[in-house]
């Protein structure tokens, strides 16, 4: 990646998460009392954008994030909370007939949620979007694409990145029933899908390693170069070219796990874009993400990139518990 100019763009959702924790997620038609609650940055796109973007510090490394939000406070709040991250906003533009999305989340005692989103202007994106940040994707390192906008859209930004040469990064969630169009695969290089995704995408649940492999090989057969199988704490199993390898988890104490998939693909991005081989970059995002699940929130859990080689390095972390 070394030969790419230093710049990842996210291409995607920018939400505002509305947060409760309580003791257990809420059945069907039951009400549960939260302990807590509380209001910050969300949208898959923005939470990439965030944790590249603090990854990146001090490496030389930018971030834009192209997207929408609304003109309402809603939108106002997200601007505000990326600015720290140091994400270039100039490709996020303010709708005026749309809201800002949200997403209302619910957090159990054992750092396991269940999210809803109303997605907003990230669901009025159109192909004037794509065509306004060509230059954006044609000159990125990577392209990270998520699923919480339309999906023609992120087809056409992805064949913008493939005909370019700009590696395409997708994160397959919310995955849809009937899986990915022939053509999404066909411009994707990485795709990162969790357990619930790699079942919906190749009908197997990746409890084990020997699953996660079959599945892994099943995503390159339906058109990914690159598959990595996300087992959450059961550790990442990847497919690159015939090469392949199970990543264990980290020795980390999660407290939340929102997010989490999201500094993972943010670190991946990252560590290719400093030119770390592939199965090594793997491993920077696994800490990346494992590091996310010790800290509340979304994009404010990203970790910093020395962070992420601490635990790389060592294969524990003592500052977080």
């Amino acid at each position: 990646m070394s030969d790419r100019p230093s710049h990842i763009l996210s291409f995607g959702s920018v939400n505002i998460d509305i947060t409760a924790r309580a003791e257990r997620i809420p059945h069907p038609g039951e009400t549960v009392h939260a302990a807590s609650y509380a209001t910050g940055l969300g949208g898959k796109g923005a939470n990439q954008a965030a944790a590249a973007a603090r990854l990146g510090q001090g490496c030389g490394l930018r971030v834009y994030m192209a997207g929408r939000t609304g003109t309402d406070q809603f939108g106002t709040l997200a601007r505000t909370l990326l600015t720290p991250f140091g994400v270039d906003l100039s490709a996020l533009r303010e709708d005026e007939a749309h809201p800002t999305g949200v997403a209302l989340i619910t957090v159990d005692a054992k750092a396991e949620n269940i999210i809803t989103v109303a997605g907003g202007a990230n669901m009025a994106l159109d192909l004037g979007d794509v065509e306004a940040h060509r230059p954006l994707i044609q000159s990125a390192s990577a392209l990270l694409l998520q699923l919480e906008i339309p999906l023609d859209i992120t087809i056409a930004a992805a064949g913008e990145a493939r005909r370019a040469g700009t590696l395409v990064i997708l994160d397959p969630a919310p995955a849809p029933e009937a899986g990915l169009p022939e053509a999404l695969w066909n411009a994707l290089d990485i795709v990162t899908p969790n357990e619930t995704e790699t079942r919906l995408l190749t009908g197997i649940y990746p409890e084990t390693e020997k699953e996660a492999a079959k599945a892994a090989l099943k995503l390159q057969e339906l058109g990914a170069t690159h598959a990595l199988v996300k087992m959450g704490a059961r550790g990442v199993y990847y497919r690159s070219g015939s090469e392949e390898g199970f990543v264990p988890p980290y020795k980390v104490r999660a407290i939340d796990t929102v997010a989490a998939g999201d500094c993972f693909n943010g670190g991946l991005a990252t560590a290719l874009t400093l030119g770390k081989p592939f199965a090594e970059a793997v491993r920077y995002a696994a800490a990346s993400g494992a590091l996310a699940t010790t800290r509340l929130g979304a994009a404010e859990s990203a970790p910093e990139w020395q962070e992420v080689v601490s635990l790389v390095t060592t294969g524990s972390v003592s500052d977080h518990g």
